[in-house]
Protein backbone atom coordinates (compact mmCIF):
# COMPACT_ATOMS: atom_id res chain seq x y z
CA UNK A 1 0.00 0.00 0.00
CA UNK A 2 1.24 3.48 -0.99
CA UNK A 3 2.10 5.67 1.90
CA UNK A 4 0.38 8.70 0.38
CA UNK A 5 -3.40 9.35 1.60
CA UNK A 6 -6.15 9.16 -0.77
CA UNK A 7 -6.71 13.28 -1.00
CA UNK A 8 -3.02 13.02 -2.08
CA UNK A 9 -3.13 10.73 -4.66
CA UNK A 10 -6.08 12.36 -5.92
CA UNK A 11 -4.94 15.53 -5.82
CA UNK A 12 -1.65 14.69 -7.81
CA UNK A 13 -3.84 12.71 -10.55
CA UNK A 14 -5.64 16.59 -10.94
CA UNK A 15 -1.97 17.82 -11.28
CA UNK A 16 -1.22 15.25 -14.07
CA UNK A 17 -4.32 15.80 -15.66
CA UNK A 18 -4.15 19.83 -15.63
CA UNK A 19 -0.21 19.23 -17.18
CA UNK A 20 -1.75 17.26 -19.90
CA UNK A 21 -4.18 19.69 -20.50
CA UNK A 22 -1.54 22.51 -20.82
CA UNK A 23 -0.04 20.36 -24.43
CA UNK A 24 -2.72 22.00 -26.99
CA UNK A 25 -0.95 25.68 -25.45
CA UNK A 26 2.94 23.97 -25.30
CA UNK A 27 2.16 22.73 -29.04
CA UNK A 28 0.70 25.96 -30.41
CA UNK A 29 3.77 27.78 -28.87
CA UNK A 30 6.27 25.81 -30.46
CA UNK A 31 7.07 22.70 -28.31
CA UNK A 32 7.50 19.25 -29.73
CA UNK A 33 5.50 16.44 -28.67
CA UNK A 34 8.87 14.23 -27.61
CA UNK A 35 9.92 17.57 -25.48
CA UNK A 36 6.55 17.83 -23.60
CA UNK A 37 6.40 13.92 -22.84
CA UNK A 38 9.99 13.98 -21.73
CA UNK A 39 9.15 17.08 -19.69
CA UNK A 40 6.58 16.39 -18.16
CA UNK A 41 6.65 12.35 -17.68
CA UNK A 42 6.87 11.73 -13.73
CA UNK A 43 6.45 15.59 -13.20
CA UNK A 44 5.15 16.10 -8.63
CA UNK A 45 4.16 19.49 -7.34
CA UNK A 46 5.69 20.64 -5.17
CA UNK A 47 2.94 21.30 -2.11
CA UNK A 48 5.97 22.95 0.41
CA UNK A 49 6.48 25.87 -2.25
CA UNK A 50 5.39 29.46 -0.84
CA UNK A 51 3.16 31.69 -2.43
CA UNK A 52 0.47 28.87 -3.22
CA UNK A 53 -3.21 28.60 -2.80
CA UNK A 54 -4.12 24.98 -1.68
CA UNK A 55 -7.96 24.23 -0.88
CA UNK A 56 -8.51 23.72 2.74
CA UNK A 57 -5.50 25.67 4.05
CA UNK A 58 -4.75 29.28 4.61
CA UNK A 59 -3.06 30.94 1.75
CA UNK A 60 1.03 30.32 2.22
CA UNK A 61 1.94 34.20 0.76
CA UNK A 62 5.15 34.97 -0.39
CA UNK A 63 8.30 34.42 1.60
CA UNK A 64 9.23 37.70 3.46
CA UNK A 65 12.44 38.55 0.91
CA UNK A 66 14.64 40.33 2.89
CA UNK A 67 14.71 43.27 0.98
CA UNK A 68 11.21 44.33 2.38
CA UNK A 69 11.98 43.14 6.15
CA UNK A 70 15.48 43.87 7.39
CA UNK A 71 16.48 47.16 8.03
CA UNK A 72 19.05 48.73 5.52
CA UNK A 73 21.75 48.28 7.82
CA UNK A 74 20.94 44.43 7.55
CA UNK A 75 20.44 43.94 4.46
CA UNK A 76 23.47 46.30 2.99
CA UNK A 77 26.03 44.51 5.43
CA UNK A 78 29.45 46.00 4.88
CA UNK A 79 31.09 43.37 5.13
CA UNK A 80 29.24 41.91 2.65
CA UNK A 81 29.84 44.18 0.37
CA UNK A 82 33.19 44.82 0.78
CA UNK A 83 33.74 41.19 -0.36
CA UNK A 84 31.93 40.76 -3.17
CA UNK A 85 33.13 44.42 -4.33
CA UNK A 86 36.42 42.76 -4.00
CA UNK A 87 35.75 39.88 -6.15
CA UNK A 88 33.80 41.90 -8.45
CA UNK A 89 37.26 43.76 -8.86
CA UNK A 90 38.66 40.33 -9.62
CA UNK A 91 36.06 39.37 -11.99
CA UNK A 92 35.98 42.50 -13.59
CA UNK A 93 39.88 41.80 -14.63
CA UNK A 94 39.00 38.36 -16.05
CA UNK A 95 36.25 39.40 -18.31
CA UNK A 96 37.14 42.86 -19.07
CA UNK A 97 37.04 41.86 -22.85
CA UNK A 98 33.26 40.54 -22.68
CA UNK A 99 32.41 43.34 -20.06
CA UNK A 100 33.77 46.38 -22.37
CA UNK A 101 32.03 45.08 -25.68
CA UNK A 102 28.82 44.74 -23.28
CA UNK A 103 29.23 48.09 -22.24
CA UNK A 104 30.04 49.75 -26.06
CA UNK A 105 27.20 47.75 -27.63
CA UNK A 106 24.29 47.78 -24.48
CA UNK A 107 25.96 51.49 -22.95
CA UNK A 108 25.11 49.94 -19.34
CA UNK A 109 28.79 49.74 -17.39
CA UNK A 110 30.21 46.23 -16.91
CA UNK A 111 30.43 47.10 -12.66
CA UNK A 112 26.38 47.68 -13.12
CA UNK A 113 25.76 43.73 -14.73
CA UNK A 114 28.54 42.17 -12.20
CA UNK A 115 26.70 43.57 -9.12
CA UNK A 116 23.55 42.14 -10.53
CA UNK A 117 25.35 39.01 -10.67
CA UNK A 118 26.78 39.25 -7.51
CA UNK A 119 23.32 40.00 -5.70
CA UNK A 120 21.38 37.52 -7.52
CA UNK A 121 23.61 34.14 -7.08
CA UNK A 122 27.02 35.48 -5.38
CA UNK A 123 28.75 34.96 -9.33
CA UNK A 124 27.55 31.82 -9.34
CA UNK A 125 28.98 30.17 -6.31
CA UNK A 126 25.26 29.97 -4.68
CA UNK A 127 23.13 26.71 -5.87
CA UNK A 128 19.97 27.59 -6.50
CA UNK A 129 17.89 24.62 -4.29
CA UNK A 130 14.73 24.05 -6.95
CA UNK A 131 13.62 21.98 -9.98
CA UNK A 132 13.09 24.74 -12.21
CA UNK A 133 10.32 22.79 -14.17
CA UNK A 134 8.52 21.93 -10.99
CA UNK A 135 8.28 25.15 -9.51
CA UNK A 136 6.81 26.57 -12.14
CA UNK A 137 4.37 23.88 -13.04
CA UNK A 138 3.19 23.70 -9.50
CA UNK A 139 2.92 27.75 -8.97
CA UNK A 140 0.67 27.37 -11.89
CA UNK A 141 -1.60 24.47 -10.84
CA UNK A 142 -2.08 25.92 -7.64
CA UNK A 143 -0.17 29.55 -7.20
CA UNK A 144 -1.49 32.55 -6.88
CA UNK A 145 -0.56 34.13 -10.12
CA UNK A 146 -1.39 30.94 -11.90
CA UNK A 147 -1.69 32.29 -15.15
CA UNK A 148 1.65 34.23 -15.27
CA UNK A 149 3.22 30.90 -14.39
CA UNK A 150 0.98 28.79 -17.18
CA UNK A 151 3.09 30.94 -19.63
CA UNK A 152 6.09 30.34 -17.74
CA UNK A 153 5.96 26.65 -17.55
CA UNK A 154 5.20 26.73 -21.25
CA UNK A 155 8.24 28.78 -22.16
CA UNK A 156 10.06 26.43 -19.75
CA UNK A 157 9.47 23.54 -22.04
CA UNK A 158 10.00 25.58 -24.76
CA UNK A 159 13.95 26.65 -23.36
CA UNK A 160 14.72 22.94 -23.22
CA UNK A 161 13.02 21.97 -27.06
CA UNK A 162 15.13 24.70 -28.41
CA UNK A 163 18.22 23.21 -26.42
CA UNK A 164 19.02 26.70 -24.66
CA UNK A 165 19.14 24.55 -21.66
CA UNK A 166 19.80 20.76 -20.33
CA UNK A 167 16.83 19.65 -17.81
CA UNK A 168 19.41 19.21 -15.08
CA UNK A 169 20.81 22.55 -15.52
CA UNK A 170 17.43 24.55 -14.93
CA UNK A 171 17.42 25.30 -11.22
CA UNK A 172 15.16 28.09 -9.99
CA UNK A 173 14.35 29.81 -6.63
CA UNK A 174 11.04 29.40 -5.22
CA UNK A 175 9.65 31.95 -7.97
CA UNK A 176 10.72 29.93 -10.82
CA UNK A 177 14.37 32.56 -11.70
CA UNK A 178 16.93 30.71 -13.18
CA UNK A 179 20.33 31.56 -14.28
CA UNK A 180 23.39 33.31 -13.05
CA UNK A 181 21.19 36.39 -13.37
CA UNK A 182 17.94 34.93 -12.36
CA UNK A 183 15.83 35.17 -15.32
CA UNK A 184 12.40 33.86 -15.93
CA UNK A 185 11.60 31.81 -19.09
CA UNK A 186 9.32 34.68 -20.93
CA UNK A 187 12.56 37.27 -19.93
CA UNK A 188 15.46 35.10 -21.31
CA UNK A 189 12.93 34.82 -24.33
CA UNK A 190 12.46 39.06 -24.21
CA UNK A 191 16.28 40.24 -23.27
CA UNK A 192 18.14 37.01 -23.81
CA UNK A 193 21.55 37.28 -26.00
CA UNK A 194 24.26 34.56 -27.09
CA UNK A 195 27.04 37.10 -26.82
CA UNK A 196 29.32 34.42 -26.87
CA UNK A 197 28.45 33.68 -30.42
CA UNK A 198 28.35 29.37 -29.71
CA UNK A 199 24.41 29.59 -30.70
CA UNK A 200 22.38 29.41 -27.57
CA UNK A 201 21.44 31.99 -25.03
CA UNK A 202 23.22 30.21 -21.81
CA UNK A 203 22.65 32.59 -18.46
CA UNK A 204 23.50 29.07 -16.86
CA UNK A 205 27.08 28.84 -17.63
CA UNK A 206 28.51 31.84 -20.42
CA UNK A 207 29.45 34.60 -18.12
CA UNK A 208 29.14 36.38 -21.47
CA UNK A 209 25.29 35.87 -22.39
CA UNK A 210 24.35 36.07 -18.31
CA UNK A 211 25.62 39.58 -18.38
CA UNK A 212 25.00 40.78 -21.51
CA UNK A 213 21.37 39.84 -21.12
CA UNK A 214 20.83 41.31 -17.95
CA UNK A 215 22.53 44.66 -19.88
CA UNK A 216 19.90 43.98 -22.74
CA UNK A 217 16.98 43.56 -19.81
CA UNK A 218 18.16 47.33 -18.57
CA UNK A 219 18.44 48.61 -21.94
CA UNK A 220 14.60 47.31 -22.78
CA UNK A 221 13.25 49.04 -19.79
CA UNK A 222 15.29 52.21 -20.42
CA UNK A 223 18.35 52.90 -19.16
CA UNK A 224 20.18 55.85 -20.23
CA UNK A 225 23.78 55.79 -20.79
CA UNK A 226 26.26 57.86 -18.95
CA UNK A 227 23.44 58.37 -16.47
CA UNK A 228 24.54 56.94 -12.60
CA UNK A 229 21.77 55.35 -11.10
CA UNK A 230 21.84 57.66 -8.02
CA UNK A 231 23.75 60.79 -5.80
CA UNK A 232 24.24 60.13 -2.32
CA UNK A 233 23.68 63.44 -1.23
CA UNK A 234 23.34 65.21 2.31
CA UNK A 235 19.39 66.27 2.83
CA UNK A 236 19.00 69.77 4.70
CA UNK A 237 17.51 70.30 7.87
CA UNK A 238 13.64 70.94 7.27
CA UNK A 239 13.38 68.34 4.30
CA UNK A 240 9.87 67.48 3.91
CA UNK A 241 10.55 63.66 3.50
CA UNK A 242 6.79 63.50 1.65
CA UNK A 243 8.39 64.97 -1.59
CA UNK A 244 10.34 61.08 -1.18
CA UNK A 245 8.41 59.53 -4.09
CA UNK A 246 9.01 58.83 -7.97
CA UNK A 247 6.17 60.81 -9.02
CA UNK A 248 8.25 64.36 -7.38
CA UNK A 249 10.82 64.68 -10.06
CA UNK A 250 12.62 67.98 -10.60
CA UNK A 251 16.43 68.44 -12.46
CA UNK A 252 19.12 68.00 -9.99
CA UNK A 253 20.32 71.69 -9.76
CA UNK A 254 16.68 71.95 -8.15
CA UNK A 255 17.37 70.32 -5.48
CA UNK A 256 21.21 71.42 -5.22
CA UNK A 257 19.69 75.01 -4.54
CA UNK A 258 17.03 73.75 -2.75
CA UNK A 259 19.89 72.74 0.06
CA UNK A 260 20.63 69.50 -0.97
CA UNK A 261 24.53 68.96 -0.78
CA UNK A 262 26.64 65.72 -2.69
CA UNK A 263 28.48 64.08 0.20
CA UNK A 264 32.28 64.48 0.02
CA UNK A 265 32.42 67.77 -1.98
CA UNK A 266 31.46 65.64 -5.11
CA UNK A 267 31.06 68.29 -7.90
CA UNK A 268 28.27 67.55 -10.84
CA UNK A 269 28.82 68.44 -14.36
CA UNK A 270 26.04 70.51 -16.22
CA UNK A 271 24.49 67.74 -17.80
CA UNK A 272 24.38 65.91 -14.35
CA UNK A 273 22.57 68.97 -13.07
CA UNK A 274 20.49 68.84 -15.78
CA UNK A 275 19.29 65.52 -14.84
CA UNK A 276 15.99 65.05 -13.59
CA UNK A 277 16.05 63.27 -9.99
CA UNK A 278 13.71 61.61 -7.33
CA UNK A 279 14.23 62.03 -3.81
CA UNK A 280 15.02 58.21 -1.51
CA UNK A 281 15.47 58.61 1.66
CA UNK A 282 14.85 54.71 2.80
CA UNK A 283 15.51 54.78 6.26
CA UNK A 284 13.22 58.51 6.51
CA UNK A 285 14.77 61.72 7.84
CA UNK A 286 17.46 59.35 10.04
CA UNK A 287 19.53 57.08 7.28
CA UNK A 288 21.57 58.25 3.69
CA UNK A 289 19.61 60.37 1.25
CA UNK A 290 19.47 59.64 -2.17
CA UNK A 291 19.05 61.60 -5.86
CA UNK A 292 17.80 59.09 -7.96
CA UNK A 293 17.94 58.71 -11.62
CA UNK A 294 15.86 57.24 -14.48
CA UNK A 295 18.27 54.66 -14.24
CA UNK A 296 17.68 53.79 -10.38
CA UNK A 297 14.27 52.92 -11.35
CA UNK A 298 14.94 50.71 -14.43
CA UNK A 299 17.09 48.59 -11.88
CA UNK A 300 14.54 48.79 -9.64
CA UNK A 301 12.42 46.77 -12.31
CA UNK A 302 14.49 44.16 -12.05
CA UNK A 303 13.97 43.47 -8.33
CA UNK A 304 10.96 46.01 -7.29
CA UNK A 305 13.04 46.86 -4.01
CA UNK A 306 15.25 49.98 -2.86
CA UNK A 307 17.18 48.43 -0.86
CA UNK A 308 17.89 45.98 -3.90
CA UNK A 309 18.47 48.71 -6.40
CA UNK A 310 21.09 50.45 -3.63
CA UNK A 311 22.60 47.67 -3.01
CA UNK A 312 23.38 46.84 -6.49
CA UNK A 313 24.17 50.45 -7.27
CA UNK A 314 26.37 50.77 -4.41
CA UNK A 315 28.15 47.53 -4.93
CA UNK A 316 29.01 48.31 -8.55
CA UNK A 317 30.58 52.05 -7.16
CA UNK A 318 32.48 50.12 -4.83
CA UNK A 319 34.27 48.44 -7.48
CA UNK A 320 35.97 51.25 -8.27
CA UNK A 321 35.78 53.36 -5.02
CA UNK A 322 35.89 52.11 -1.45
CA UNK A 323 34.42 54.02 0.44
CA UNK A 324 30.53 52.91 2.27
CA UNK A 325 27.29 54.98 2.09
CA UNK A 326 28.98 58.75 3.59
CA UNK A 327 26.06 58.65 5.84
CA UNK A 328 25.14 55.89 8.16
CA UNK A 329 22.34 53.88 8.71
CA UNK A 330 20.57 54.27 11.96
CA UNK A 331 17.57 52.70 12.19
CA UNK A 332 17.63 49.29 14.79
CA UNK A 333 14.46 47.43 13.87
CA UNK A 334 11.73 47.18 11.12
CA UNK A 335 8.43 46.70 11.61
CA UNK A 336 7.03 43.12 11.16
CA UNK A 337 5.26 43.01 7.95
CA UNK A 338 1.29 42.10 9.55
CA UNK A 339 1.74 45.91 11.55
CA UNK A 340 3.22 47.67 7.63
CA UNK A 341 -0.37 46.20 6.15
CA UNK A 342 -2.29 47.38 8.92
CA UNK A 343 -0.70 50.61 8.60
CA UNK A 344 -1.28 50.41 4.76
CA UNK A 345 -4.68 49.90 4.95
CA UNK A 346 -5.56 52.76 7.64
CA UNK A 347 -3.22 55.12 5.02
CA UNK A 348 -6.21 53.58 2.61
CA UNK A 349 -9.05 54.74 4.72
CA UNK A 350 -8.20 57.87 4.88
CA UNK A 351 -7.19 58.98 1.45
CA UNK A 352 -3.50 59.12 2.08
CA UNK A 353 -2.22 56.17 0.43
CA UNK A 354 -3.23 54.55 -3.48
CA UNK A 355 -0.97 51.72 -3.82
CA UNK A 356 -0.55 48.11 -2.86
CA UNK A 357 -1.74 46.70 0.75
CA UNK A 358 2.09 44.48 0.87
CA UNK A 359 3.66 45.20 4.05
CA UNK A 360 6.36 46.50 2.06
CA UNK A 361 7.56 49.99 3.31
CA UNK A 362 8.45 51.13 0.30
CA UNK A 363 8.70 55.05 -1.07
CA UNK A 364 5.14 55.44 -1.49
CA UNK A 365 4.08 53.73 2.04
CA UNK A 366 6.65 56.21 3.88
CA UNK A 367 5.60 59.29 1.82
CA UNK A 368 1.75 58.15 2.97
CA UNK A 369 3.11 57.92 6.51
CA UNK A 370 4.56 61.74 6.61
CA UNK A 371 1.28 62.71 5.38
CA UNK A 372 -0.50 61.43 8.06
CA UNK A 373 2.21 62.66 11.02
CA UNK A 374 1.33 66.12 9.23
CA UNK A 375 -1.63 65.80 10.06
CA UNK A 376 -2.17 64.36 13.26
CA UNK A 377 0.65 67.17 14.17
CA UNK A 378 3.16 64.46 14.80
CA UNK A 379 7.05 64.93 14.52
CA UNK A 380 7.36 64.06 10.34
CA UNK A 381 10.29 61.76 10.05
CA UNK A 382 8.17 59.17 7.37
CA UNK A 383 9.72 55.68 9.27
CA UNK A 384 7.25 53.16 9.83
CA UNK A 385 7.93 53.12 13.94
CA UNK A 386 6.27 51.45 16.76
CA UNK A 387 5.04 55.17 17.92
CA UNK A 388 3.26 55.99 14.90
CA UNK A 389 2.06 51.93 14.42
CA UNK A 390 0.78 53.34 18.28
CA UNK A 391 -1.15 56.39 17.17
CA UNK A 392 -2.58 54.83 13.79
CA UNK A 393 -4.09 52.21 15.78
CA UNK A 394 -5.35 55.01 18.42
CA UNK A 395 -6.94 57.05 15.55
CA UNK A 396 -10.60 57.07 14.44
Amino acid sequence: MSGLSVPARAADAAFTQFIASLWPEAQAAGVSLATFDAGTRGLEPDYKLPDLMLPGRPATGAPSQAEFVQVPADYLKEASIARLAAEGQRLMQKHRAALSAIEARFGVPGSIVLAIWGRETDYGRYTLPYDGLRVLATQAYVGRRKDQYRTEFILALKLLGDGEVARKDMRASWAGATGLTQFLPSELYKHGVDFDGDGRRDIWHSVPDALASAAQQLVNKGWQSGVRWAYEVRAPANVDCTMGVPEVTKPISEWLRAGFVPVRGQKLSAAEQAQPASLLQPEGIYGPAFLTTRNYFVIKEYNFSDLYVLFVGHLSDRMSSPQPFATAWSASEQLRTADVEAMQRHLTRIGLYADKVDGKAGMKTRAALGAYQKSAGLKVDCWPSEAVLRSIGAAP
